[in-house]
């Protein structure tokens, strides 16, 4: 991946006592949902404001593996589904917005994401804010290169702070320039997501870091690449357990 220009490193001394569950103290609430294990090993995330239980759901591509996810929590009264957020229009995060509407009954359901993104009803401008329920800040970050549409999502409660960043930042790796090209990748990554605070936790859109951080340590031998190698080889699931501050010190 392109180097991210290391600031104040932030590097957690012990990966492994990093807690796979996110539930925050203020009122974010971050729900994983892994589809299509084992070939593709994407992630849908449903965020939820757990003062309002105004909730989305981010890339909700494959409803047979979320519909019964939201269905249970709607039927429940645990969240008040507000939209469908993209990160960008690939059919394994953006394909399933439509058939989801259906499912769920709520065909007016607002989707927000890239303007190529199936059935989008608004694209926010770069830097443009949006708030789920009271306490969750929205903020739209346009990263052009894996998809010219490609949006990452920082998300702020308090002093919680997260980003989901699709197929543009993996742990260890970056997505493949399917309509951009270098130069923009390092916009993305060395510009726009390495000005988001150190302690900005990372929830991309795949379960690649395995295979990135193999590939990683063939090139680059350092104490942080290390312990992310061995924490990988451990744990199946490597999501919301890493932040951007990681990321600069495992490439400085």
């Amino acid at each position: 991946m392109n180097t991210l220009i290391a600031r104040r490193p932030l590097l957690r001394q012990k990966l492994a006592t990093v807690t796979a569950a996110l539930t925050f103290a203020n009122a974010m609430h971050i729900q994983s949902i892994p589809m299509w294990v084992g070939s593709s090993n994407n992630y849908a995330y449903l965020v939820k404001d757990d003062k309002t239980n105004d909730a989305v759901i981010i890339d909700p591509a494959n409803p047979s593996e979320v519909t019964p996810v939201l269905q249970k929590a709607i039927k429940s009264g645990e969240i008040n589904l507000t939209a469908i957020v993209n990160t960008h229009h690939h059919w394994d995060h953006a394909g399933g917005n439509k058939k989801l509407q259906g499912e769920l009954g709520l065909d007016k359901l607002p989707i927000i994401g890239g303007k190529d993104c199936e059935g989008v009803t608004r694209t926010p401008g770069h830097g443009e804010s949006f708030k789920i329920g009271e306490g969750i800040a929205v903020k739209a970050l346009h990263t052009p290169c894996h998809t010219q549409d490609s949006i990452c999502w920082f998300m702020q409660d308090g002093d919680q702070k997260v980003v989901f960043t699709g197929d543009t930042l993996f742990i260890s790796g970056c997505g493949k320039f399917f309509e951009g090209n270098a130069e923009e990748m390092h916009s993305a990554l060395n510009k726009t997501l390495a000005a988001l605070p150190d302690d900005t936790v990372v929830f991309p859109g795949h379960e690649y870091t395995k295979s990135n951080v193999k590939f990683a340590a063939s090139v680059l031998q350092n104490e942080a690449i290390q312990k992310l190698q061995a924490f990988a080889e451990n744990n199946k699931e490597t999501q919301g357990k890493f932040t951007i501050g990681d990321e600069k010190v495992c490439y400085s």
